[in-house]
């Protein structure tokens, strides 16, 4: 386990509208409002599609990481997750997992990390920036290429 006290900046409320592509929003936003690490503790809405890691068939071993992913359609969402900066892109790098329930399917579930996405109706975050220290999110070599989260000092 690794672990840090942070040191949170300002707190946000924001609330993304009918037809935004979620990612290009939260880029968007993360760009106006210079935030280069924050956490999501929650966020609810509606996408009228998404993209999710998933696959529909069994995986080929349970031990690495997935890079397929599934299409759902209208569904609503609780999710969370976090921003730290990538280096590399130059720019923050979020990692979002979110709970859907498929509307046309008697709100049947689906849990998984938020590929993409494009709001339905309205999609509110809280967002609380986190000053110190810097978090980052380098891929790991050693562990098929994951960007995990460091804190700094690289730790």
């Amino acid at each position: 386990m690794r672990a840090t006290q942070v040191t949170t900046g300002r707190t946000f409320a924001v609330a993304m509208d009918h037809g935004e592509d979620f990612f290009t929003a939260l880029t968007a936003f993360c760009r106006d409002h210079d935030v280069r690490a924050a956490h999501i503790p929650t966020f609810i809405g509606g996408f009228s599609t998404a993209r999710l890691v998933g696959s529909c068939g069994p995986l080929k071993n349970p031990e690495q990481p997935l890079w397929e992913e599934v299409q759902v359609d209208s569904l609503e969402v609780l999710g969370g997750g976090t921003l730290a900066w990538d280096a590399e892109a130059g720019r923050v790098a979020p990692h979002i997992h979110v709970t859907a329930g498929l509307k046309a399917a008697s709100a049947d579930g689906r849990t998984s990390h938020l590929l993409g996405g494009t709001v339905q109706f309205v999609t509110e975050l809280i967002i609380e920036e986190i000053t110190a220290p810097a978090l980052t999110r380098p891929r790991a070599a050693d562990l098929f290429d994951v960007p995990l989260l460091t804190f700094g000092d690289g730790e």
